[in-house]
């Protein structure tokens, strides 16, 4: 198991076309903690937001009766993949991974598959 540093710097650094990472608690929408980024991804922002959009669907859920957990949710832009995987342990409660990649570089299934890999490691 990985410290919040050491798994977001993973993630960085193997899963391909990575723009930022950040893992962010969606009940107080604020980054716990964030790598990447930069002039065009502000990941304070983007955590925020994607708490809105995290908030939203387990709302949805809720008015629809769906007795389900949310895996992931994909965004997809014109040039990058926006990636929110919710935390499912006990221990992460509220938590979730937020990845941005760059469309062109990115292969969408692996990222998926890389990001359960990088979430199991992550000690809360």
């Amino acid at each position: 198991m990985a410290n919040t540093e050491t798994t977001l710097k993973e993630a960085m650094t193997t899963i391909d076309g990575v723009v930022g990472v950040a893992l962010v608690d969606y009940e107080s929408g604020m980054a716990l903690g964030t790598l990447g980024g930069g002039k065009d991804l502000d990941l304070g922002v983007a955590a925020a937001g994607n708490t809105d959009v995290v908030r939203a669907k387990v709302r949805t859920m809720e008015h629809l009766g769906l007795k389900d957990e949310i895996e992931d949710i994909l965004i997809t832009l014109g040039t990058q993949y926006h990636l929110i995987r919710l935390l499912k342990r006990r221990d992460a409660g509220g938590l979730f991974l937020y990845l941005a990649l760059d469309r062109g570089r990115a292969n969408l299934a692996m990222a998926r598959h890389q990001l359960r890999r990088v979430e199991a490691l992550l000690e809360i």
